[in-house]
Order: structure tokens, then C-alpha cells, then sequence
């Protein structure tokens, strides 16, 4: 039986398709999940400001500051 494992990975020919498609797959997978996380961290908090800026950040800028004073 001959040997068909000639390849630098070591793989035979319909190893390396197995892997390949499995690794596509995972691939595709990570990238939609990777999508809708960022679509939805952004429905959440826009990471570009809008017109009026960044004025949802003047509330939590308070908050840290009043949270700072009684740990501190």
C-alpha cells in the first residue's frame, strides 16, 4: 500500500479536504457571531457620537466621581 502522505502537512488529500471545510466553517461561524455582537453592542451604545456628542457619557462621568468619594 502506498504511502500518500507527501505533503508538507502530512495530510493525505481527503484529510486536507476534511480540515479545510471544518475550518471554513468554524470560520464563517466566528465571523456572523463576531457581526452581531458588534451590531449589537452598537444598537447599544454607539461608538460614534451623534449630533449632540457623547451626553450619555456626562451622567456616568458623575457617577464614577460620587462612587470614587465614598470608596475613597
Amino acid at each position: 500500500m502506498p504511502d500518500d502522505r507527501s505533503s508538507l502537512s502530512g495530510l493525505t488529500e481527503a484529510e486536507a479536504q476534511e480540515f479545510h471545510s471544518l475550518f471554513v466553517t468554524s470560520f464563517i461561524a466566528f465571523t456572523v457571531i463576531a457581526i452581531v455582537a458588534h451590531l449589537l453592542v452598537w444598537m447599544w451604545r454607539p461608538w460614534i457620537p451623534g449630533p449632540k456628542g457623547y451626553a450619555l457619557l456626562d451622567g456616568a462621568t458623575s457617577a464614577a466621581h460620587s462612587l470614587m468619594s465614598l470608596v475613597s
